[in-house]
Protein backbone atom coordinates (compact mmCIF):
# COMPACT_ATOMS: atom_id res chain seq x y z
CA UNK A 1 0.00 0.00 0.00
CA UNK A 2 1.12 3.61 -0.59
CA UNK A 3 2.53 5.49 2.44
CA UNK A 4 -0.01 7.78 3.75
CA UNK A 5 0.99 11.30 4.86
CA UNK A 6 0.38 12.63 8.11
CA UNK A 7 -0.16 16.07 6.88
CA UNK A 8 -2.79 17.56 8.63
CA UNK A 9 -5.89 17.73 5.45
CA UNK A 10 -7.54 21.00 6.18
CA UNK A 11 -11.05 21.20 4.89
CA UNK A 12 -13.43 24.09 4.69
CA UNK A 13 -16.86 22.84 6.21
CA UNK A 14 -19.22 25.01 3.63
CA UNK A 15 -17.65 22.65 0.65
CA UNK A 16 -17.31 19.26 2.52
CA UNK A 17 -19.21 15.99 2.77
CA UNK A 18 -18.54 12.92 4.92
CA UNK A 19 -19.97 10.22 2.84
CA UNK A 20 -20.34 6.86 4.47
CA UNK A 21 -21.27 3.49 2.55
CA UNK A 22 -23.32 0.54 3.18
CA UNK A 23 -22.74 0.94 7.41
CA UNK A 24 -25.70 -1.18 7.90
CA UNK A 25 -26.80 -4.17 9.75
CA UNK A 26 -26.71 -6.29 7.25
CA UNK A 27 -23.21 -6.01 5.93
CA UNK A 28 -20.98 -4.65 8.72
CA UNK A 29 -21.80 -8.46 10.37
CA UNK A 30 -20.08 -9.85 7.20
CA UNK A 31 -16.83 -11.34 7.20
CA UNK A 32 -14.44 -8.84 5.96
CA UNK A 33 -10.87 -7.70 5.94
CA UNK A 34 -8.13 -6.49 6.97
CA UNK A 35 -10.78 -4.83 10.05
CA UNK A 36 -14.52 -6.13 11.24
CA UNK A 37 -17.28 -4.42 10.10
CA UNK A 38 -17.78 -3.31 13.80
CA UNK A 39 -14.32 -1.55 14.12
CA UNK A 40 -15.69 0.68 11.17
CA UNK A 41 -18.50 1.80 13.05
CA UNK A 42 -17.09 2.45 15.95
CA UNK A 43 -14.77 4.47 14.59
CA UNK A 44 -16.60 6.01 12.21
CA UNK A 45 -18.83 7.67 14.97
CA UNK A 46 -16.45 10.10 16.65
CA UNK A 47 -15.61 11.14 12.51
CA UNK A 48 -19.36 11.87 12.22
CA UNK A 49 -19.11 13.71 15.26
CA UNK A 50 -16.82 16.00 14.18
CA UNK A 51 -18.53 16.77 11.12
CA UNK A 52 -21.67 17.63 12.88
CA UNK A 53 -19.88 19.55 14.84
CA UNK A 54 -18.30 21.48 11.86
CA UNK A 55 -21.89 22.20 10.55
CA UNK A 56 -20.54 19.85 7.26
CA UNK A 57 -23.03 17.11 5.99
CA UNK A 58 -23.05 13.70 6.77
CA UNK A 59 -24.25 11.42 4.21
CA UNK A 60 -25.21 7.96 4.90
CA UNK A 61 -25.66 5.67 2.26
CA UNK A 62 -27.55 2.34 2.50
CA UNK A 63 -28.13 -0.70 -0.44
CA UNK A 64 -31.59 -2.17 -0.45
CA UNK A 65 -33.87 -3.84 -2.71
CA UNK A 66 -37.58 -4.56 -3.16
CA UNK A 67 -38.85 -7.63 -1.71
CA UNK A 68 -38.73 -9.71 -4.96
CA UNK A 69 -35.19 -7.67 -5.68
CA UNK A 70 -37.12 -6.46 -8.71
CA UNK A 71 -35.02 -3.44 -8.80
CA UNK A 72 -31.66 -6.00 -8.60
CA UNK A 73 -29.15 -5.57 -11.43
CA UNK A 74 -29.51 -8.87 -13.51
CA UNK A 75 -27.00 -9.10 -16.47
CA UNK A 76 -25.02 -11.65 -17.57
CA UNK A 77 -21.34 -12.20 -15.35
CA UNK A 78 -19.13 -14.55 -14.86
CA UNK A 79 -19.33 -14.51 -11.17
CA UNK A 80 -22.97 -13.21 -9.92
CA UNK A 81 -23.54 -12.34 -6.48
CA UNK A 82 -25.58 -15.36 -4.59
CA UNK A 83 -28.68 -14.74 -2.60
CA UNK A 84 -30.49 -16.76 -0.43
CA UNK A 85 -34.41 -17.03 -1.61
CA UNK A 86 -36.78 -14.63 -0.39
CA UNK A 87 -36.65 -10.92 0.99
CA UNK A 88 -33.89 -9.68 2.43
CA UNK A 89 -33.93 -10.18 7.00
CA UNK A 90 -35.72 -7.50 8.85
CA UNK A 91 -33.28 -4.70 9.65
CA UNK A 92 -31.09 -5.79 6.81
CA UNK A 93 -30.50 -2.41 5.50
CA UNK A 94 -31.02 0.03 9.10
CA UNK A 95 -27.51 1.57 9.93
CA UNK A 96 -25.85 0.15 12.41
CA UNK A 97 -26.39 1.62 16.15
CA UNK A 98 -25.27 5.25 16.99
CA UNK A 99 -24.61 6.67 13.23
CA UNK A 100 -28.27 8.11 11.82
CA UNK A 101 -29.18 10.89 12.99
CA UNK A 102 -31.85 13.78 12.00
CA UNK A 103 -30.33 16.11 9.65
CA UNK A 104 -27.79 13.61 7.76
CA UNK A 105 -28.65 12.89 3.94
CA UNK A 106 -29.75 9.22 3.66
CA UNK A 107 -29.22 7.79 0.29
CA UNK A 108 -30.41 4.26 -0.70
CA UNK A 109 -28.94 2.95 -3.97
CA UNK A 110 -29.63 -0.55 -5.88
CA UNK A 111 -26.10 -0.78 -7.21
CA UNK A 112 -22.88 -0.49 -5.65
CA UNK A 113 -22.02 3.16 -6.13
CA UNK A 114 -24.17 5.73 -4.61
CA UNK A 115 -24.26 8.29 -7.90
CA UNK A 116 -26.28 6.25 -10.43
CA UNK A 117 -29.98 6.39 -9.76
CA UNK A 118 -30.08 8.52 -6.41
CA UNK A 119 -30.15 11.53 -5.83
CA UNK A 120 -26.59 11.92 -3.87
CA UNK A 121 -24.90 14.31 -6.12
CA UNK A 122 -28.08 17.00 -6.30
CA UNK A 123 -28.20 16.70 -2.62
CA UNK A 124 -24.02 17.76 -2.45
CA UNK A 125 -24.30 20.43 -5.20
CA UNK A 126 -27.20 22.54 -3.86
CA UNK A 127 -25.51 22.40 -0.69
CA UNK A 128 -22.45 23.78 -2.50
CA UNK A 129 -20.26 20.96 -1.92
CA UNK A 130 -17.22 20.40 -3.81
CA UNK A 131 -15.19 18.01 -1.38
CA UNK A 132 -15.88 14.47 -0.43
CA UNK A 133 -14.36 12.17 2.27
CA UNK A 134 -14.94 8.80 1.63
CA UNK A 135 -15.24 5.48 3.45
CA UNK A 136 -17.36 2.22 4.12
CA UNK A 137 -17.70 -1.15 3.28
CA UNK A 138 -16.59 -2.76 0.80
CA UNK A 139 -13.41 -0.99 -0.50
CA UNK A 140 -13.82 -2.01 -3.59
CA UNK A 141 -17.29 -2.45 -4.62
CA UNK A 142 -19.13 0.45 -3.01
CA UNK A 143 -16.50 2.68 -1.96
CA UNK A 144 -14.78 2.21 -5.09
CA UNK A 145 -18.13 2.02 -7.28
CA UNK A 146 -18.62 5.77 -5.47
CA UNK A 147 -15.31 6.96 -5.42
CA UNK A 148 -15.11 6.63 -9.24
CA UNK A 149 -18.31 8.21 -9.73
CA UNK A 150 -17.60 11.30 -7.50
CA UNK A 151 -13.92 11.86 -9.57
CA UNK A 152 -16.09 11.57 -13.04
CA UNK A 153 -18.49 13.81 -11.48
CA UNK A 154 -15.87 16.42 -10.58
CA UNK A 155 -15.58 15.85 -6.90
CA UNK A 156 -12.27 16.23 -5.12
CA UNK A 157 -12.36 12.95 -2.88
CA UNK A 158 -10.50 12.30 -0.06
CA UNK A 159 -10.48 8.19 0.63
CA UNK A 160 -9.83 7.18 4.19
CA UNK A 161 -7.91 4.04 4.07
CA UNK A 162 -8.86 3.32 7.77
CA UNK A 163 -12.06 3.33 7.82
CA UNK A 164 -12.81 1.32 4.83
CA UNK A 165 -13.06 -2.71 4.72
CA UNK A 166 -13.57 -5.87 2.32
CA UNK A 167 -14.41 -9.19 1.77
CA UNK A 168 -10.07 -9.86 1.74
CA UNK A 169 -7.61 -8.16 2.39
CA UNK A 170 -6.12 -8.39 -1.22
CA UNK A 171 -9.45 -6.58 -2.60
CA UNK A 172 -8.95 -3.93 -0.19
CA UNK A 173 -4.60 -3.67 -0.84
CA UNK A 174 -5.42 -3.57 -4.61
CA UNK A 175 -8.23 -1.01 -4.04
CA UNK A 176 -5.96 1.51 -1.93
CA UNK A 177 -2.82 0.91 -3.46
CA UNK A 178 -3.93 1.12 -7.31
CA UNK A 179 -6.94 2.85 -8.07
CA UNK A 180 -7.88 5.40 -5.17
CA UNK A 181 -4.68 6.94 -5.62
CA UNK A 182 -5.63 8.00 -9.00
CA UNK A 183 -9.03 8.95 -8.41
CA UNK A 184 -8.77 10.68 -4.76
CA UNK A 185 -6.13 11.29 -1.98
CA UNK A 186 -5.49 8.47 0.07
CA UNK A 187 -5.24 9.60 4.20
CA UNK A 188 -6.47 8.62 7.47
CA UNK A 189 -9.06 9.71 9.66
CA UNK A 190 -7.07 10.75 11.95
CA UNK A 191 -5.22 13.48 9.81
CA UNK A 192 -8.49 15.52 8.65
CA UNK A 193 -9.43 18.76 10.84
CA UNK A 194 -11.43 21.83 9.91
CA UNK A 195 -10.87 25.13 8.58
CA UNK A 196 -11.71 27.77 11.36
CA UNK A 197 -13.76 30.49 8.59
Amino acid sequence: MPELSPDPKMLDPKTTALVLIDLQNGIVGMPLEPRPGMEIVAKARPLIEQFRAAHAPVVLVRVDFSPDFADALKQTVDQPLTRGTGSLPPGWSTFAEGLEQPGDIIITKRQWGAFHGTELDLQLRRRGIDTIVLAGIATNFGVESTARQAWEHGYNVLLLEDLCTSITRELHDMAVSHIFPRISRVVTSGSLCFTSK
